[in-house]
């Protein structure tokens, strides 16, 4: 398993590894083996993914540069695609609450039409709102 944490130019490296993972729950192990390792808190919901990539109790500090290479993120975008969000949403609605069902019934009419973000997407949006974090797709 290829799970790295390196300084690269007093950057933190880490590496996610798409070829680990095919599904939304794997992609949460994954980070979570990647940067949380070492504690017993694992990424389980998008705001939860979130909240690790703030650092402070995972494999880097808070506000730390960090440099974060996603490996076969072409499989990871089809992987997390449109069918996977879909699914997403619509397991969201059945379910109910605690969920909004109106917002995710918004959500999932928005990626229907073709304006709505794929999972891939969303995750690639929190990465890129970490302004400490270099998201480079591999």
């Amino acid at each position: 398993m290829e799970l790295s944490t390196s300084n690269k130019n007093n950057r933190k490296v880490t590496v996610i590894n798409g070829g680990h993972f095919s599904n939304l729950e794997g992609f949460y192990d994954e980070v979570s083996s990647v940067l949380m390792k070492d504690t017993d808190w694992k990424a389980g919901t998008l705001d939860g993914f979130d909240d690790i990539l703030y650092g402070g109790f995972g494999v880097f500090e808070d506000g730390e540069e960090i440099e974060m290479i996603w490996k076969e993120s072409q499989k990871s975008k089809k992987d997390l695609g449109f069918g996977p969000t879909r699914d997403f949403y619509e397991s969201r609605i059945r379910q109910g609450e605690p969920f909004n069902i109106k917002l995710i019934q918004q959500k999932l009419d928005e990626l229907i039409s073709g304006k709505g973000q794929t999972l891939f997407e969303i995750l690639v949006e929190i990465i890129e709102s970490h302004k400490n974090i270099t998201l480079i797709l591999d």
